[in-house]
């Protein structure tokens, strides 16, 4: 058995990652890889809390664009979250792994209600939990819900899984030249605004000192190598 480097985490993924080449919508062989990286994680006795976007499906920042006002635009965003959670639950569950679905908007059919003493039992047993929904109020980004919620687990780390390396000090897919770092503090984040994750979410790791791991979901075995200890990725923190 591998030496644990973080033992309970929130591991955090875009809905865009889920379209894979397609435009829109949810691509079934990039769900069953997440599943699998995932369940190598979870296989090693990792407790595991994720959020998903839902920008492959609605985002409410378009809202406005499109004549709908922020509020329903972001509500919108909220369904399609649970939308990309159902997938990724029925994915996870087809490989036999125990999850919960726990939204922040009722919806008893569908998901349990968001309870914190709940959803720690559920990861005390082994359960992988997905967090639905965001924070169920809109203006907040699922950055910021799926920060609040690893606050609230007491996760040991926040891990932001993305299709770059890790944190650059340009956008890589742009200036082939652009660094990255290794590790980098809150407060230069904030202030070089590196849009790693908003500044509402920033802010909250800063306050909880909860750290960041920014890294590659894309490459295989990334989240297994962080979890067993190898340095993958960018760390934020308070250096």
């Amino acid at each position: 058995m591998a030496e644990l480097k973080y033992k309970r985490i929130l591991l955090k993924l875009s809905g865009e990652s889920l379209m894979g080449a397609h435009s829109y919508g949810i691509d079934p062989e990039i769900l069953n890889y997440f599943a699998d990286e995932i369940i190598k994680v979870h296989n090693l006795g990792v407790q595991i809390g994720l959020v998903i976007g839902g920008g492959n499906i609605y985002r409410g920042l378009n809202a406005s664009s499109q004549g709908i006002d922020r509020v329903t635009g972001d509500q919108m965003g909220m369904l399609a979250t649970i939308i990309n959670s159902l997938a990724l639950q029925n994915t996870l569950e087809k490989k036999g792994v125990y999850t919960r679905l726990m939204s922040a908007i009722k919806m008893e059919e569908i998901a349990e209600p968001y309870i914190r003493r709940r959803a720690i039992r559920h990861l005390e047993k082994g359960r992988i939990v997905i967090f639905g929904a965001g924070t169920g109020h809109p203006y907040f980004s699922t950055d910021t819900a799926a920060t609040l919620r690893a606050v609230e687990i007491e996760a040991d780390a926040i891990f932001k899984g993305t299709r770059v390396d890790g944190v650059f000090d340009s956008d890589p897919e742009k200036n082939p030249n652009a660094n990255m770092f290794d590790k980098i503090s809150y407060m230069d984040v904030l202030q070089n605004n590196l849009r790693v994750m908003d500044l509402t979410a920033i802010s909250l790791c800063r306050e909880n000192n909860l750290p960041i791991i920014v890294f590659n979901m894309d490459k295989t075995d990334n989240l297994y190598k962080i979890i067993t200890g190898e340095q993958i990725g960018t760390s934020v923190g308070n250096y």
